[in-house]
């Protein structure tokens, strides 16, 4: 299974190659995690990711302990799409 890219952080390089959406789900799937995004544009689309990615992303949040990760900004690039 080919993976989406996703970070919490804004990324140093190739920044041309990354997209900016809001989290709005994130859901445990088949032993994977999928991220529905909010693009810039309204749209929604779905990321999927290890779940390793999941607690890397939620981790680096800037998020208050027990705050929710939904509405927090992510930097993405979608496989395939």
């Amino acid at each position: 299974m080919t993976h989406d890219r996703i970070h919490a952080r804004k990324p140093a390089h190739d920044l041309e190659r990354w997209s900016v959406g809001t989290i709005e789900s994130i859901t445990d799937r088949d032993g994977h995690c999928a991220f529905a995004v909010q693009t810039l544009d309204g749209e929604t689309i779905e990321l999927v990711v290890t779940v390793a990615i999941r607690e890397l992303v939620v981790r680096r949040l800037d998020l208050e302990d027990g705050e929710s990760p939904i509405g927090a900004r992510v930097w993405y690039r979608q496989h395939g799409g």
